[in-house]
């Protein structure tokens, strides 16, 4: 009895963790301005951080969601300025929108590497 629950509870535990590292946004993408940044899972939310350009080794956001649909926080790099912000997937595209007071947005669309 005592081992099935340990392996019930094992087999949840690697399913949770095999959801979050599945989704849409986890992986490289190519930024509007050409560098490349890394969205990975960092606890219970998905860090963006710079891998190439400028800024790189700099995290520059932090969303969270799931099935493409995300929202959060994203830094602009070069004003160091944080917005509300949010991420849409739809196949190989990553819709990035930064907004303030959810009035004044703007967005760019990266791809996935």
């Amino acid at each position: 009895m005592i081992r099935t629950l340990f392996f019930t509870a094992a087999l949840a535990f690697a399913a949770t963790g095999a959801m979050h590292a599945a989704e849409p946004i986890v992986g490289d993408w190519k930024t509007a301005s050409g560098a490349t940044a890394e969205i990975a899972p960092c606890g219970g939310a998905f860090c963006i951080t710079l891998k190439t350009g400028k800024h790189a080794g700099k995290r520059i956001g932090s969303l969270s969601g799931m099935g493409g649909s995300y929202s959060g926080e994203i830094t602009d790099p070069e004003s160091d300025k944080t917005y509300s912000g949010s991420g849409s997937v739809s196949g190989n595209s990553l819709k990035m929108k930064g907004c303030v007071l959810k009035v004044l947005c703007k967005s760019q669309t990266w791809t996935r590497l």
